[in-house]
């Protein structure tokens, strides 16, 4: 069984401070039973680092367990953390590449945008439509950067990572949306670069369960082609929430 050591020898100890500062957790709450606590001044969620020996593994302990459901890694049976959530590692690599994955998704996921916008727009007027336009541009431009951290800045299909060429799609429309919460969720978005988007949008192109690609025959073999649809082989990683999203997209555009 992994647990950390207590108490933890030097160089544990001084690689996971080197962790957690290099990915945004640089507030220390101190150590318990071997595990050092972590907050970050900008993401929500304490986390606990731990190890097993200077050589790992390396243990990763995660108190919001929406955050935990996303991460890419096993879920370490037989640890027992502070957190909700606890992993192992095999190798620091491993470990610094959770705890980015970590930080993106405490920044973005709910409600996390939603106070964003409400904090940024509860003194604007929104009697009129020109003020309302207004309103709406600040909460497309929360959604965009809560998209961009959630994704880590690049389109899921084609890999572009250059933000002039990204768009934060809505898979329910904003003027659809049941309330100002899903408007700013991000299981109600995907980061596709400019063109999928615009197919996207127009409901050319959708999405399965699966992530896979569903393309409507309205769509041109120039489009097609535009698209590299044949070389189009990632599945984009979808959680619940984004196929209950979906399933209305699919609806909308006869899918």
């Amino acid at each position: 069984m992994n647990r950390p050591e207590n108490p933890l020898g030097f160089i544990a100890r001084t690689e996971l401070e080197k962790a957690a500062f290099s990915n945004g957790y640089r507030l220390d709450l101190g150590t318990e039973h071997g595990w050092l606590h972590r907050a970050s001044t900008t993401a929500r969620g304490d986390l606990w680092l731990g190890a097993a020996s200077e050589k790992g593994p390396w243990l990763l302990s995660v108190a919001r367990p929406e955050v935990a459901a996303e991460l890419d890694a096993p879920r370490s049976l037989g640890l027992s953390g502070p957190g909700a959530v606890s992993f192992a590692f095999p190798s620091l690599n491993e470990l610094y590449s959770s705890l980015d994955r970590v930080y993106h998704l405490c920044i973005s996921l709910p409600t996390a945008p939603l106070e964003a916008f409400e904090n940024a727009t509860s003194a604007l007027p929104k009697s009129t439509e020109a003020e309302q336009l207004i309103v709406r541009r600040v909460g497309q431009d929360l959604f965009r950067q809560a998209l961009m951290n959630y994704w880590k800045g690049r389109c899921p299909l084609t890999g572009i990572a250059d933000p002039a060429l990204l768009r934060a799609s809505h898979i329910v429309a904003w003027a659809d949306c049941d309330s100002d919460a899903q408007r700013l969720d991000v299981h109600n978005g995907l980061l596709l670069s400019a063109l999928w988007d615009a197919a996207f949008d127009a409901g050319l192109v959708s999405f399965a369960d699966d992530g896979s690609v569903l393309h409507s025959p309205h769509l041109s073999a120039a489009a097609a082609a535009e698209l590299r649809l044949d070389a189009i082989t990632p599945l984009i990683p979808l959680t619940d929430e984004h196929r209950k999203n979906l399933v209305r997209h699919r609806a909308r555009h006869r899918f």
